[in-house]
């Protein structure tokens, strides 16, 4: 049985059809989005990995981007319209969003944040994002994504 998380539980209040997937985690390593997309079977470029930012102008700042691809600050500072932009220390993570390293979705954080989504993600029929909890994902359409939350569809990686 698949315990629901509040990212779920928002996209069911909501009616946004989502798909729950399950994968074994070692909570002692790291586990890379391509170690994700071979655990529940989907493309590399369809996982999507949440960071999250410190800005000049704006506190927090929260990109999407594909789990395979590097993400780039200037253009994140750009499409956030702050001058420059830094990742947040990973020891002040769970503080500001509520969730941990490799269980940080974009839906649900403590405060919705400023959030950038990748322009490339809007190719892909279904992208698979956290669900808020270490081994388990939400494969949504980045369309229905959308209108969970306001962001921005933007180039944001190398």
């Amino acid at each position: 049985m698949i315990i629901k998380t509040n990212a779920a539980r928002i996209l069911d209040k909501l009616n946004i059809p989502y798909e729950l997937r399950t994968y074994e985690v070692d909570m002692d390593e790291h586990q890379s989005a391509v170690d994700v997309a071979k655990a529940i079977g989907i493309a590399p470029e369809k996982i999507y990995k949440t960071l999250v930012l410190k800005g000049q102008q704006d506190p927090y700042i929260v990109a999407v981007i594909p789990g395979n691809a590097n993400l780039d600050l200037k253009k994140v500072a750009k499409a956030s319209g702050n001058k420059n932009c830094e990742m947040l220390p990973m020891k002040d993570l769970q503080h500001v969003t509520g969730y941990i390293r490799g269980g940080c979705s974009p839906i649900g954080m403590k405060k919705q944040f400023p959030t950038y989504v990748e322009e490339l993600s809007f190719l892909e029929d279904n992208i698979v994002i956290s669900a808020g909890k270490r081994g388990l994902q939400i494969v949504i359409d980045p369309r229905n994504l959308a209108k969970v939350m306001d962001m921005v569809f933007a180039d944001l990686i190398q």
